[in-house]
């Protein structure tokens, strides 16, 4: 792939919108917005890579409620012919298919690879890769069994909706609160991943969110692993440019 001149690559993750409440995440959803009608003039691609809302589930004719501004804009820009890349966090696991549908994003659901510009780029959430992250890998399971899936689609929306919403703000195995600190390079899960990958074949890049960090670390002489921070309290994003790699913080 080819990025055309004078367009740029960005990446973005975790911005829980609707954590802990609606109008309490009404605040970073403007500033998120501003981000957006930023790049809105040079954005070639955009990778959103994960938990963009707090919570998310979709019954076959209901979606839920608000963030019209941030997904009426992310449909702007797919129609102007940004290509949007989503990836499936930990908090948005039961998106199915309304973001194809009505926004044009192309969905992943597990790790990807892109070649652009002759770099290798490695790119997914994060969760649940490596060594570590026992909690959620277990919780996975269940939040990905169809059956599971099945039974809770039959709860009516009004309470799914709701319980849905406070379990992914109260379960810390849910949210990944619990150690939101960087650990050290020899400690931190992502990195061990990024290494082991990398034996197996050489990229230049692996992008994740998740951590809610940002963090730039070599893996060795040619790789570098960024993670993305998140829009709740750095507001940092990267950008590629085709040559460079960048993380960088919003300030609006």
């Amino acid at each position: 792939m080819k990025l055309p001149n004078g367009k740029k690559i960005y990446f973005a993750s975790d911005n829980h919108l609707g954590a802990p409440d609606p109008k309490s995440s009404a605040h970073r959803e403007r500033i998120f917005l501003d981000w957006l009608n930023h790049i809105q003039q040079d954005v070639g691609i955009l990778f959103l890579l994960g938990d963009l809302f707090d919570f998310w589930f979709e019954y076959k004719t209901v979606v839920p409620k608000g963030f019209v501004r941030v997904l009426g804009k992310l449909a702007e820009l797919s129609d102007q012919g940004t290509e949007i890349n989503f990836f499936v966090g930990n908090h948005d696991l039961w998106v199915q298919d309304y973001f194809q549908k009505e926004l044009g994003f192309i969905v992943h659901h597990s790790t990807q690879e892109f070649t652009i510009n002759q770099k290798k780029f490695f790119i997914a959430h994060g969760d649940g890769l490596g060594p570590n992250d026992m909690g959620f890998k277990r919780m996975k399971k269940v939040f990905t069994n169809k059956l599971f899936q099945w039974f809770f689609r039959w709860i009516h929306p009004d309470i799914g909706m709701r319980l849905g919403q406070y379990l992914s703000v109260k379960n810390k195995i849910i949210s990944g609160d619990e150690d939101i600190v960087f650990l050290g390079e020899d400690k931190e899960w992502l990195v061990h991943y990024c290494k082991k990958k990398q034996t197996e074949e050489k990229r230049d890049f692996f992008i994740f969110g998740h951590r809610h960090l940002p963090l730039d670390i070599a893996i060795d002489d040619q790789a570098r692993y960024l993670n993305l921070g998140d829009w709740i309290t750095h507001f940092t994003y990267a950008d590629f440019d085709g040559t460079n790699l960048e993380l960088k913080k919003w300030q609006p």
